[in-house]
């Protein structure tokens, strides 16, 4: 995202204006999802790394609402867990975060921004057997391409972290967390955002159409593979930032706090 999209946002003394940049993103992005009503109280995360080689990432400080998040709230940590900021006390992270998000960032270079939710379409879905159809237009982006890991209990063993990466795989932005929910990365915060946003709306549309009780309609093969490879177009990066920025607006009826 450009800078010149957060124009009236003071940078803090002694920060980078990159890193303020990513705060700012990454608290938008908190507020989109809780508008989107895909929050979990306090317990769900979405992470972003910030700019240099030292792999540190934001994540929320835990306790605060998604609808609430400011750029201030975030926590700077790195991939060992340590708060990388003053007053640490105070900046609590959630352990399960901590293990999902830093198994992410710890391998995959390409993966920016991680967003982890538990909706109700998500977790169904997650216990569903034959995971996501290929049944709808949503659905097919994610065709051929996403990945599913099973269940292990709350995510505090820091040995998971293996696991997930491995079956995340080293090409997929989308994973399936079984019995459990959704998990999305981004190359930018902004194709995060896309991803888990027609992610959790595939899920939707499965859930209601398994609901209905009627015979499915599934798209022939080659149907599928052609349609998995328009969402796979070069611009695809450019259409999630476009998006992007035609809906930060729904979040700016509430203030704009977010970028404080």
């Amino acid at each position: 995202m450009n800078v010149s999209l957060y124009p009236d946002s003071r940078v803090p003394a002694g920060m980078d204006p990159a890193e303020w940049q990513v705060r700012c993103d990454l608290a938008a992005l908190y507020r989109l999802v809780a508008h989107h009503r895909m929050t979990d109280l306090i317990y769900t995360h979405i992470s972003a790394r910030l700019p240099g080689p030292e792999h540190h990432f934001l994540i929320n400080r835990y306790g605060v609402l998604f609808h609430e998040m400011r750029a201030s709230d975030l926590v700077k940590i790195d991939l060992d867990g340590n708060v990388l900021e003053e007053g640490p006390q105070s900046k609590r992270v959630n352990a399960a975060g901590f293990t999902i998000h830093s198994a992410i960032h710890m391998a995959r270079e390409d993966l920016t921004c991680v967003v982890h939710t538990h909706t109700a379409a998500g977790i169904a879905v997650s216990a569903q057997k034959h995971g996501l159809l290929p049944i709808s237009q949503h659905a097919l982006k994610f065709y051929g391409c996403l990945s599913y890991h099973g269940y292990e209990g709350i995510a505090l063993d820091l040995d998971e972290r293996e696991r997930l990466i491995a079956d995340l795989g080293p090409t997929n932005k989308a994973m399936i967390l079984q019995n459990h929910g959704l998990l999305v990365g981004g190359r930018t915060i902004a194709e995060a955002w896309n991803q888990i946003y027609y992610l959790e709306r595939a899920c939707q549309a499965q859930v209601a159409a398994l609901a209905g009780g009627a015979e499915l309609v599934f798209p022939p093969e080659e149907v599928r593979l052609k349609a998995a490879a328009q969402f796979a177009r070069p611009t695809t990066l450019e259409h999630a930032q476009f998006a992007w920025e035609c809906t930060l607006p729904l979040i700016e009826g509430h203030g704009k706090d977010w970028r404080s």
